[in-house]
């Protein structure tokens, strides 16, 4: 009875293995045209983003990098850290097998970020840019470059992971390094990647990989590396594209965590922009440029994806009461602090590095990942064909000015198709009504500029006198209405000092705009130029450093006797409306 039993259970068994290893063949059956597939896009997407990789090698054999290609005509980006102490000219490689003269763009040291220019082509293959904020945690991704300059014929080494975090705070490492709202994948990321792209399952341009969790020795990879998102890098992209040393931006104010978990303020420059909208220690931040603030870590991370001076929305409670501001950001460094060229280096202290319970060195602090010997020393030594070398204007304060010099020419373009302001020496005279109805009359002549409106006259002299606030409480509009003549007339060269700034939203909530500065004396301006088309939408002069602005606002450009000038002016200072001027006529006067 016994037998027949195990009889039936080994015959169950049986039925059980064989229904088993049908299941298991049918289900292998089933999921390997999807398995299949899912290679099959890999495969696609490596090949496609593939020749956009770059090969950065250093001169005297110091090290190399990564980079990845954006635009045909060879603009690619890199690491600050992979680029510093290079020299304006380095070779990169792509996997085509050639090796291309590159020369240095500008430079974001506090972002670790930098951009190149490969020269020789204009049809160079370009990567794809993505949207970093859409990226959630599980995420595929790729990471390509040349971990260990192992890759001697150009060809890019591919390593596959997951997104492991998003908005993480790197802190700096006794560096200006600070990766803030970066991408944190498993990815493998080694020395040799610094400056690579990190791509999306899409085969969009995601991220630049840059630093990483290692040890002193033994296995290098961890399962941690962090890439800075390319959302922030859009943010710059103008900015070191115009051979500019960017800085990020500070809020000139101080937060801390209350008792109840709000984010408030604790201390504030009375000088700062936001001081003089309004906001004030104990107020308790809301949302910063449209996104909440919930933490510290999170106000830090919001904050340092934005460049210096750009404009942008707070929104904070004072005494329980919400408002909303647009205010200018300072800048998180000195100007001499971000110069380019050779400066004493933030060294951390370097400890007997510390032992886990099997003997191993710990881990180090996150940080950028070290330079490797360079195969391709003696190619990138090569002196730099004569071709090349009107491809870098040196100038103090900037990477490269010759990028800068290109960029005010596309900008100043349009302004010559206003017609011949060169000729009109003499006076100029614009009269007509302001939007409430009261008559004006603005004269700008070479010793001094006047206005008369609602019963009251106003005189800036120009000669052997300081500027000053003309009318009281704009700003300067005087001196900002002269600031105007002397661009139409004589462009760039009325001004001390001349620069492409980059692009930001016009009055931090508008379209990007073109932003030209121009400094004479103290005095600075901001000039506006549409993108789309060309035409000067505006301009913010201050008097001297830290000083409430005049802003002025042009619309309606019209003729006037052959020459075409704004009708509207709209004035304004501190968020205080002065007057929209409407130019009913305008004479030029010959100089006497």
């Amino acid at each position: 009875m016994s037998g027949q039993r195990k009889d039936v259970k080994v015959q169950r068994c049986g039925v059980l293995s064989v229904a088993l290893l049908c299941w298991l063949a049918t289900s292998s059956l089933a999921a390997e045209p999807q398995v299949r597939e899912a290679e099959l896009k890999r495969v696609e997407v490596i090949e496609r983003v593939a020749p956009t990789v770059v090969a950065v090698f250093a001169k005297g054999g110091a090290g190399g990098g990564s980079g990845v290609l954006i635009s045909k005509d060879g603009f690619a980006l890199t690491n600050f850290h992979v680029v510093s102490g290079l020299g304006p000219f380095m070779k990169c490689g792509l996997n085509d097998g050639v090796l291309y003269d590159a020369v240095l763009v500008g430079i974001d040291p506090t972002g670790d970020v930098a951009l190149i220019k490969l020269l020789g082509r204009e049809d160079f293959p370009v990567a794809t840019l993505g949207d970093s904020d859409k990226l959630e945690i599980g995420d595929w991704t790729y990471v390509m470059g040349n971990p260990f300059l192992l890759a001697t014929d150009f060809q890019p080494t591919v390593t596959y992971g997951i997104i492991s975090g998003t908005h993480r705070y790197q802190p700096p490492s006794g560096t200006w390094l600070e990766y803030t709202d970066c991408i944190q994948v498993d990815t493998s990321i080694n020395p040799g990647n610094s400056g690579g792209p990190l791509f999306s399952s899409a085969g969009e341009l995601v991220g630049i990989n840059g630093r990483g969790s290692f040890e002193k020795r033994g296995r290098v990879n961890s399962g941690a590396g962090y890439a800075i998102s390319i959302n922030q890098i859009k943010f710059f992209h103008d900015q070191i594209k115009a051979g500019r040393v960017v800085d990020h931006a500070t809020l000139g104010a101080t937060v801390t965590t209350d008792s109840d978990g709000t984010v408030v303020v604790n201390g504030i420059l009375e000088a700062s922009d936001v001081f003089r909208r309004g906001l004030r220690s104990g107020d308790e931040l809301v949302t910063f440029a449209g996104r909440p603030v919930r933490t510290v870590n999170q106000f830090k991370n919001i904050l340092g994806i934005y460049p210096k001076d750009w404009m942008l929305p707070i929104v904070f409670r004072h005494e329980g009461e919400r408002r909303e501001i647009h205010a200018r950001l300072r800048g998180l460094h000195a100007k001499t602090e971000l110069m380019p060229g050779p400066r004493p280096q933030q060294k951390p202290r370097q400890p007997m590095p510390k032992k886990d319970k099997d003997g191993n060195p710990e881990k180090t602090p996150d940080q950028p990942l070290p330079p490797r010997p360079d195969p391709h020393a003696e190619a990138a030594k090569q002196t730099i064909p004569e071709q090349w070398k009107d491809w870098f204007v040196e100038k103090a304060g900037f990477a490269n000015y010759r990028f800068n010099q290109l960029e005010q020419d596309r900008v100043f373009a349009p302004l010559k198709g206003l017609g011949d302001f060169a000729s009109t020496a003499g006076s100029w005279r614009l009269s007509g009504q302001s939007a409430t109805g009261d008559k004006f009359e603005l004269t700008l002549a070479a010793k001094g500029i006047g206005l008369e409106i609602r019963d009251a006259a106003f005189f800036q002299q120009l000669e052997d006198t300081d500027p000053a606030d003309e009318p009281p409480g704009t700003g300067g509009f005087l001196i900002a209405a002269h600031q105007l003549r002397l661009l139409l007339q004589t462009g760039s060269k009325a001004f001390t000092e001349c620069h492409y700034f980059g692009s930001e939203p016009l009055d931090g909530r508008g379209e990007l705009v073109d932003v030209i500065v121009t400094t004479m004396g103290a005095i600075e301006t901001r000039w506006f130029f549409s993108r789309a088309s060309g035409l000067l939408l505006g301009l913010d002069s201050r008097l001297y450093e830290d000083a409430e602005p005049c802003l002025i606002r042009f619309e309606n450009w019209n003729d006037f006797n052959g020459r075409r000038l704004p009708a509207t002016w709209m004035v304004t200072s501190g968020e205080k409306e002065f007057a929209t001027l409407k130019v009913a006529t305008l004479e030029f006067t010959t100089k006497k």
